[in-house]
């Protein structure tokens, strides 16, 4: 009898239990795999994909293993002395990847833009004179600062920050983009002329060095080299950048060009031209659309518009 009276017990336990939901599959893709594989693809070696991720090479070397095995465990690249190459294999899931990663560059993207925070940190990806008049700024540059807790990173990087991929939320740079899901906004046009330190008499120039002066897309270190053939006037000294360029004159090295709002606002300094009009070096703001909506980025945006309104003289070398 206890048995026939436990049957029926246990035929209404098992009417009544919920439905067992199906456990994620042991073979779902790790997608931090496909970023891995197409870091190697891009760099050319484990190593320097790890740089660009921000990881170490045995754990890209461990996650290529593991993702190359999601592919019956075949060969993605071969392994040459001086790196790795994409084989046939890798080849063909290279247009799959790469359409896997905008997908999720997307998503990030919004997940982002999603955010009703208004605090965080907003990359800007800007060239040196840009940059630093925005590091000038930040405090009391405008009657409208940026929320205290939004924090600036200024980011030079070489070749340019990427928007799609999120190298920057924001990007300063002096032509707009030819095509993307972009918006763009000019922000101004930064003057330029010669300076020297006040009562310093020298001829010398303070000038870039000689693959800037020669090269095609450096266009102030082009006009100090065209002044020094032309006039036969020595060069003091060759710099790379801005920065020591201003020291130098500051100093007495030597004159040499500086974005006006640089050289005004140094007393030690005067100024010996008018802005030079073809150094004029104008800037454009380019956020994705995506992120364009994002409370921090939305923020950085107004600050940058303001900015440039309220400093509008200063930038133009009005004086």
């Amino acid at each position: 009898m206890a048995a026939l009276d436990e049957l029926p017990t246990a035929s209404r336990e098992t009417q009544h239990q919920p439905p067992t939901r199906a456990s994620p599959s042991r073979d779902a893709m790790d997608w931090d795999g496909v970023r891995v594989f197409l870091a190697i693809a891009r760099e050319g070696s484990m190593r320097a994909a790890g740089r660009a991720l921000g990881l170490s090479q045995p754990t890209i070397a461990r996650r290529l293993t593991a993702f190359e095995a999601g592919f019956g465990a075949q060969p993605l690249f071969d392994r040459l002395p001086e790196g790795v190459r994409l084989n046939t294999a890798g080849e063909q899931l290279l247009a799959a990847a790469e359409d896997a990663e905008n997908a999720m560059l997307a998503l990030e993207r919004r997940r982002a833009a999603a955010s009703p925070v208004l605090r965080g940190t907003v990359r800007v990806s800007a060239g040196e004179c840009a940059a630093g008049f925005l590091a000038r700024c930040l405090s009391g540059g405008t009657t409208a600062p940026l929320p205290s807790g939004i924090t600036l990173e200024l980011l030079q990087p070489l070749p340019p920050a990427d928007l799609t991929r999120r190298e920057a939320d924001l990007a300063l740079r002096h032509r707009p983009p030819d095509s993307g899901d972009y918006y763009v906004a000019k922000l101004g046009t930064f003057a330029v002329a010669a300076y020297r330190r006040r009562g310093n008499d020298t001829d010398a120039w303070v000038a870039y060095t000689e693959e800037q002066s020669q090269g095609q897309s450096h266009e102030q270190a082009r006009w100090v080299q065209r002044q020094v053939d032309e006039t036969g006037m020595p060069v003091a000294l060759r710099a790379s950048s801005m920065l020591m360029h201003v020291e130098a004159i500051r100093g007495g090295t030597g004159r040499g060009v500086l974005p006006c709002y640089i050289g005004d606002g140094q007393p030690l300094l005067e100024r010996l031209t008018p802005p030079i009009p073809e150094l004029a070096a104008t800037y454009w703001m380019i956020v994705h659309r995506d992120l364009r909506r994002a409370p921090c980025v939305r923020a950085v945006i107004d600050w940058m518009k303001v900015l440039f309104a309220q400093q509008r003289d200063a930038i133009a070398g009005i004086v």
